[in-house]
């Protein structure tokens, strides 16, 4: 039988991204070509100042190309205006920041359901909408809290709900679990494979084997460019030491 053939819900052309300071220059990405699949769980990993984090925000138009193209379906997102940039965000791309990035003085509800008011969905609707992702993050109860008052793991779970608030075609991730315990890190990841099984498309940045072993691929990315990457699968909780195993000899053999 013939596998069946994927969508590719972002593809890349030769994308470089450089930073000027001073009379310093210095190049993030290098010239990098890649495709994305559209219900895939993708994760790219690589060493510290490797440029994952700048590809991330490159792909999901938070940070300008200085070469190449980013295209989400056909639409080439490098070209478009401030205007359509802000409307393709909004509805189209959810973004988990390892900071968290909730609003301090906002209550969880609110900070949750700000997207979608923003986007100028119906208030009833975005706070039904609310309340179906509170109780499926496990964080109902906390609607009143602010978030000063509740734990960096409930933190995160009201931030990946406020991502996907609009349910956008792509979750991007970057280092979702890198501030949290392994407790609450894994609560994170639980939460986002189950979504991928469910059809969400999410692209992870990450250092951690461990969280990597959750994804279809992974992407080794080293010195701005793609040093290699290994097809994985669907996530299998029995199997996760021997592909937790795979992923070290493949980043040791990439090295």
């Amino acid at each position: 039988m013939n596998e069946q053939k994927k969508n590719i819900a972002i593809s890349t052309k030769d994308i470089s991204k450089t930073y000027i300071s001073g009379t310093e220059v210095f190049t993030a990405i290098k010239n990098v070509t890649l495709d994305l699949y559209e219900g895939d769980f993708t994760v790219i990993m690589g060493a510290s100042g490797s440029g994952k984090s700048t590809l991330l925000y490159c792909l999901s138009g938070l940070d300008n190309l200085t070469l190449g193209s980013v295209y989400i379906k056909d639409r080439q997102i490098d070209r478009l205006t401030e205007k359509e940039s802000s409307d393709l965000r909004a509805k189209k791309i959810g973004f988990v920041y390892q900071s968290i990035n909730l609003v301090p003085d906002m209550n969880i509800f609110d900070n949750i359901a700000l997207p979608g008011y923003i986007t100028g969905y119906r208030k009833k609707s975005v706070q039904e909408r609310v309340s179906n992702l509170m109780e499926q993050m496990g964080i109902i109860g906390l609607e009143n809290r602010f978030p000063s008052q509740v734990s960096g793991g409930q933190q995160q779970r009201a931030a990946i709900a406020r991502a996907i608030i609009n349910s956008p075609e792509i979750v991007f991730a970057d280092e979702p679990t890198g501030s949290l315990n392994r407790e609450y890190g894994t609560a994170i990841l639980d939460i986002l494979t189950d979504m991928n099984k469910a059809g969400q498309t999410i692209i992870m940045v990450t250092h951690d084997i461990r969280a990597a072993a959750r994804a279809d691929r992974m992407i080794y990315f080293k010195d701005g460019s793609i040093a290699g990457e290994l097809e994985l699968g669907k996530f299998r909780e029995s199997e996760t030491l021997s592909r937790e195993k795979d992923i070290f000899t493949f980043i040791s053999e990439s090295e």
